[in-house]
This record gives C-alpha cells, sequence and structure tokens, in this order.
C-alpha cells in the first residue's frame, strides 16, 4: 500500500465516540474546504459499521454546507431500519454543531434474480495510458502542487483532461481507468468506501466538459449539491475501473452528471449520478424583501 493510499484507509477508520458516533480525521493538507468524496466515503463507513448483515447497495446524499478542513467532523448515525433482507441507516455529518453533509444509505443481503447491464465501451487498457502526473507534466508551471503529489487514487485519462485542456468541438463525456494506489484488505465496505471517495474526483468536471470554464476562474464557482450511487456487485476497488461519465444537460445555474464503473471484465459495478452548482459570481438571486 502506497502512503497515499494508507493515509486514505486512516482517514475511513472513524474513531467510535459512542454508539452510533463517529469521528473522522482530516487529511493534512491545504484545502479551503473539505473534498467531498471524503465526507461521502466516511458517512457510508459510519453507516456500515453499524451494520450486521448485508452488502451497501445504494446511498443518496446532500452537500449542506462547506466542510471545515481544520477540525474533524461527527458522524451521528440514526438507525431507521434493520429488515430480513434490506438494512437502512441515515448520517449527518456535523462540524461546528451544524449540518454539513446528510446521507441516507441502503444494505442488501445478497440474493438471485434476473439479470441485464449495458455494454462496457471499447477503451485503451490502462497500462498503455500515461499517469496524471505524466500527463500534466507540461503545465506544470501553471497548476498548484497539489496536482503531482502522489494520491490514493491512480487515475488514467482517455482522451483530454477537461480541466487543462479544451476541445474544438467537446463532447460533455469524459473516460478515464481509475484504481486504488496499492492493494486493500477483503472488505467489502471498504472497497465501496473508497469509490465512493474516488467517484467524485472527476465526475463534476464532465459537465465543464463542454463550457469555456475553468476552476481558476475568479468569477466562477462551483460545487457538488448531491451524490448518488448504485453498488450492483462486489467488487476491488484495488483493480482497474473504468469510469465512464457525461453530463446530459446543465441549465439554471445547475448541471447533471452520470457515472458508471465497469470492471476489467466488462460487469458494470457502480452507478453514479450527481447534480453540481455551476454558478458566475454576481448572478446570485437577491432574497425577498
Amino acid at each position: 500500500m502506497t502512503e497515499p493510499l494508507d493515509e486514505l484507509v486512516h482517514l475511513l477508520d472513524l474513531e467510535t465516540i459512542e454508539v452510533n458516533i463517529f469521528r473522522g480525521t482530516q487529511p493534512d493538507e491545504e484545502r479551503q474546504r473539505v473534498f467531498g468524496g471524503q465526507v461521502a466515503a466516511q458517512a457510508l463507513m459510519a453507516a456500515g459499521r453499524t451494520v450486521e448483515s448485508g452488502d451497501v447497495h445504494s446511498l443518496h446524499a446532500y452537500f449542506l454546507r462547506p466542510g471545515d478542513p481544520a477540525v474533524p467532523i461527527l458522524y451521528e448515525v440514526d438507525r431507521i431500519r434493520d429488515g430480513r433482507s434490506f438494512t437502512t441507516r441515515r448520517v449527518v455529518a456535523i462540524q461546528h454543531g451544524e449540518a454539513i453533509f446528510n446521507l441516507s444509505a441502503s444494505f442488501h443481503v445478497l440474493e438471485s434474480g434476473p439479470e441485464h447491464q449495458l455494454p462496457m465501451p471499447e477503451v485503451p487498457e490502462p497500462e498503455t495510458l500515461p499517469t496524471l502526473p505524466e500527463r500534466l507534466k507540461e503545465w506544470e508551471e501553471g497548476l498548484s502542487n497539489w496536482y503531482y503529489r502522489p494520491h490514493p487514487i491512480d487515475q488514467r485519462y482517455i482522451g483530454s483532461i477537461p480541466w487543462v485542456t479544451k476541445d474544438e468541438d467537446p463532447d460533455p463525456r469524459q473516460r478515464l481507468w481509475l484504481r486504488a494506489d496499492g492493494g486493500l484488505a477483503d472488505d467489502p465496505l471498504l472497497h465501496a468506501c473508497v469509490a465512493t471517495y474516488a467517484s467524485d474526483l472527476s465526475l463534476y468536471d464532465t459537465i465543464l466538459r463542454s463550457h469555456e470554464i475553468h476552476w481558476e476562474e475568479s468569477d466562477f464557482m462551483g460545487a457538488s449539491l448531491d451524490h448518488c450511487m448504485w453498488f450492483h456487485q462486489r467488487f476491488r476497488a484495488d483493480e482497474w475501473l473504468l469510469y465512464d461519465t457525461d453530463s446530459p444537460v446543465a441549465i439554471n445555474a445547475r448541471g447533471l452528471a452520470r457515472g458508471f464503473f465497469f470492471g476489467r471484465s466488462g460487469n458494470l459495478v457502480v452507478s453514479v449520478v450527481q447534480e453540481g452548482l455551476v454558478r458566475f459570481l454576481g448572478t446570485l438571486p437577491r432574497a425577498p424583501g
């Protein structure tokens, strides 16, 4: 396990404060706000720690306030229902006495049923693609050091990288291979949490792909509003997953993005949907009165 991945696993190893109450630490890095994938992954881990049987099959979450990266996050779990085949949990992430994030997760005892899925796109193999630091080398002077430090997720983009280059005729779609940068323990919940973390790394960028907008622009503010995932079958987050994403619509300062994780054998293992805020500063409506 690489050091960045070891740090991510440590972030997911929540401290138990009391029954149904957990505390998550923060990474030692400079950020203006907590990374959304981190709080979602920690919240899912908190929910899973209270479940005795079943794998997570879905989560639905809302980002309510920007998280403070300088203080720990408390996660309060509400045990909504414990059924024979389905278990439901609600998790609220709290900082400074306020809710910053809300998640509902459902766990399902595996059972058999009819099967079908869409085929995986034909793409180059991940080993034939350069690493992210190799791809970013030519923009080294224009990007912050954060992009070049080691990361827990190995990302191999197929085609252009939307947040550094713009195609002449951009399609609101991007594809990349990703995996945890090292081996993980055989815990389905841990693999689901790592995939949750990874799912938020690039999905929002698909919304911006068709527009001349960059994160560094001073008049632009972007943020994830909600995040939904469906876990169709067990998988390993330390093996290559194709992340096939698109953005079907952007309007009213909100954009929608969808993503699908395919295992290397072609199995569709996770589906993701996210809505993001795409706001130009100075356009926020005034409050009535």
